[in-house]
């Protein structure tokens, strides 16, 4: 009796997905994908790197570089007095 209580709680539960899946299959595999995403987040990248040779793309700069020379004054845009 005590190993049928167990699993009564994961039958109707089963039972309930079923009948989701057949009435609102759009709702079934939205909860579906939102369930199994933090298990694709922590196995897709790796995956990705060790079999595709995935290297993640350069910081994109933040500023714009500044030539590693003197700078000289500009000239000839001063204001007419």
């Amino acid at each position: 009796m005590a190993l049928a209580s167990l699993r009564t709680p994961f039958k109707a539960t089963y039972r309930y997905l079923q009948r989701q899946a057949h009435e609102n299959p759009v709702i079934f595999w939205s909860c579906v994908l939102g369930f199994t995403s933090p298990i694709f987040a922590f196995t897709v990248p790796p995956i990705r790197k060790h079999f595709f040779g995935y290297v993640p793309p350069p910081p994109i700069p933040t500023s714009y570089p500044l030539p590693q020379r003197a700078r000289r004054p500009i000239q000839g845009y001063e204001d007419e007095e």
